[in-house]
This record gives C-alpha cells, structure tokens and sequence, in this order.
C-alpha cells in the first residue's frame, strides 16, 4: 500500500487498543457486528489484540504487528445488482471545538446547554427484530404509546432539559453538530461537554438553508459567515434559522481528565486526532484499522491508518466518512475544508480475510 512504509503508526495502534478493550466482556462466538458480518466474530481479533498490547513504543513496533497480523482488502460499494457502484467515498472532517460558557445568562452568553430530558425515551429495536440490531429510535410515551420526540423549537419553547450553562448561540449551535467540546470557564477552567443523546429528528443545515434563500453565497456558508449573518439579522432571526433544523443535542459534563485524548465515540472509547473516523454503523463494525488515501487541508495526497469508533447522523453509505482532527484553531479550520474523495483498506485478522477470499468467486 504506497505511503504505508515509514508511516507513523503509533496513534492508530493506541486507538486501536482502545477499541480492543471494549472486547474484553464479550464472547468469542459473537459476531463483531451483527451489521457487518465481514467483520468475523470478537475471537478473530484476540490474537492481534493481545499482540498489540505487547507492541513495543516504536512506530517500526506497531508495523510489524500489523503487517503479522492483519491483510489488507480493499473496500469497494457494490449496488443492488452486485455492480461496482464506487471505489472511494465522500470523506468529511470534524473536530472538538472550544466553546466559552458562564454559569449564568447573560449579555452574548444567551444560548443554554441542556442535559437529556427524564422523559426522552431510546428504544433499540434490536431487542424486538434480529435483523434490526444496532438501530435504535427515540421519542417520548404519551398515553401509553411511543411518539416523536419534540423538536428544537419546542425544546427551548418548554425549556426542556436541565441548563448546565450558556454561551453563545453561533458556537452552541456548532457544538451540537460537531456533538461535544471543551468548555471554558470564565476562569480558563476546562470541562468536557459530551454527547448524551439527540432529539431522533432529521439534520438540516444552517448553511444550506442561508444559501437556498440567497442570504449567502455557498463560499460564504460557513461558520465565520453565518456568525456575521446572524449577528446583523439579531435574536429573533437567530432562534427563527435555528428552529429550520429540528434536531436537538443534549450532553453531559465530563472531566477532562486525559487532554491528549478526544471525547467518546459511538463506540464508547476515546478518539483518537488523526486515528480516528466516525463510519456509517450499517455497514462496518466498531474498531476496525482503516488505510485511508485522500487529499486533506494541508496534506495533499495523504495515507494513513484510523479506526473505525464513532458514527453520526449524517455518515451514511459503506464508504462514508468523517475523519477526527482533533481540537484547537488549525484543527478548526482543517475540519471545516476537508472534502475529499478516499481509498478504503480494511485491515483484517488474517484468518477473517481468508474466509473473505475463499468465499469470493474467481474473476
């Protein structure tokens, strides 16, 4: 794989360690994901997740292991016809913004920050329907029935779930996109915000919104751009382009305890800068190496080696990608202009990909 010699390695193998400790109460006869059973079951990955825990510091360390345990595959998105449909797919960035809060409302600080409401109900559907698994819907029980959870508007409007703080509306709304961050105090103190759950409605985008009713131009959609629309347009145009998007994040506090490390993905372990993507759980299992080849801000023609440990609402698709920058200006400013088209490798435990290929028909 070009670009995998001499490659930094290091960060994906701490990732990927991470992401092998969430296997450690599971059985062997599991499959790693009901939803990607490419992926084998959780005994296929404990030779190379007790490798990796005894993998030297060096990045030449973490290669050898890799390249002992795993072969790679190459992802490709097939249609329903079994046609190749694609061989790369849309990779995104995001990152954990800094976000300035105070304890009380007041002057700029007008937006609050809420926890998840007592009466938000999360279903996995998995529990009723096998074929279900993974998926999960949320809403609320009304007379003994379960229905849509409220939207954004009438979240504020009922001022549901408790406020843990306020900021500014710009950087609260983009907080509950990119779904946590660090919360400065006015003393410089730092917590973490992190994703609890959302409201189960539809994304709509701000920005898109802005341009389809010529308020900005598409180069101008950004988040310095909506900042100065809605800082000229005032309060009551703010809460009114807001409410377009019905989907609502609420979050809990957090210590930050390792700053080294991002905020807990889907998966339930820490993400990693640069080692980590969030992918679409339909079609991939939690904590699998991915080499990527894609153009990024500032790195053309990148390679590296990520994980598979997060999700969201808007990674969809087999080859679908967001990809974990991490936090801080740069990391702001990388996030917001990656768009790129990536090359997958799926990095397997040699006997999972030998099952792949023996139950592949000759070309």
């Amino acid at each position: 794989m070009a670009g995998w010699t001499g490659a930094d390695l290091r960060p994906a193998l701490g990732a990927f360690l991470r992401s092998c400790a969430r296997l450690d109460n599971r059985a062997d006869s599991e499959a790693l994901s009901p939803r990607a059973p490419w992926a084998g079951l959780v005994g296929d990955w404990r030779a190379a997740c007790t490798a990796a825990a005894m993998t030297g510091d060096s990045s030449e360390a973490a290669q050898a292991t890799f390249e002992a345990f795993f072969a790679p595959v190459r992802v490709i998105a097939l249609d329903e016809d079994g046609e190749v449909a694609g061989e790369t797919g849309l990779l995104t960035g995001y990152y954990e913004p800094y976000v300035e809060v105070r304890d009380m409302a007041g002057g700029e600080f007008s937006q609050p920050l809420r926890r998840r409401p007592g009466d938000m109900v999360s279903v996995d559907l998995g529990l009723f329907e096998s074929d279900l698994a993974g998926r999960r819907i949320v809403g609320r029980v009304n007379d003994g029935s379960l229905v849509r959870y409220y939207n954004r508007a009438e979240i504020e409007a009922d001022n549901r779930g408790e406020i843990f703080a306020w900021g500014r509306p710009i950087d609260v709304f983009f907080l509950q996109i990119q779904g946590s961050g660090r919360l400065v105090d006015a003393e410089g103190n730092q917590t973490r915000a992190a994703f609890s759950a959302h409201n189960g409605l539809p994304y709509r985008s701000i920005g898109r919104e802005l341009i389809e009713r010529g308020e900005l131009e598409a180069h101008a959609a950004s988040k310095a751009g909506i900042e100065a629309w809605l800082m000229t347009h005032g309060a009551e145009a703010t809460a009114e382009l807001f409410a377009v998007n019905p989907r609502y994040v609420f979050f809990e506090t957090q210590e930050l305890t390792d700053p080294s490390l991002g905020p807990r993905g889907s998966s339930g372990v820490a993400l990693t800068p640069m080692a980590s993507i969030a992918v679409d759980p339909a079609f991939h299992a939690w904590g699998v190496p991915v080499w990527l080849s894609a153009d990024l801000p500032d790195f053309p023609a990148w390679t590296g080696l990520v994980v598979t440990q997060d999700g969201g609402g808007a990674i969809n698709g087999p080859l679908r990608a967001d990809f974990f920058w991490g936090w801080g200006e740069a990391e702001e400013r990388r996030a917001g202009t990656t768009r790129s088209q990536a090359q997958w490798t799926v990095l397997l435990p040699v006997s999972v990909a030998q099952r792949i290929i023996d139950a592949t028909p000759p070309a």
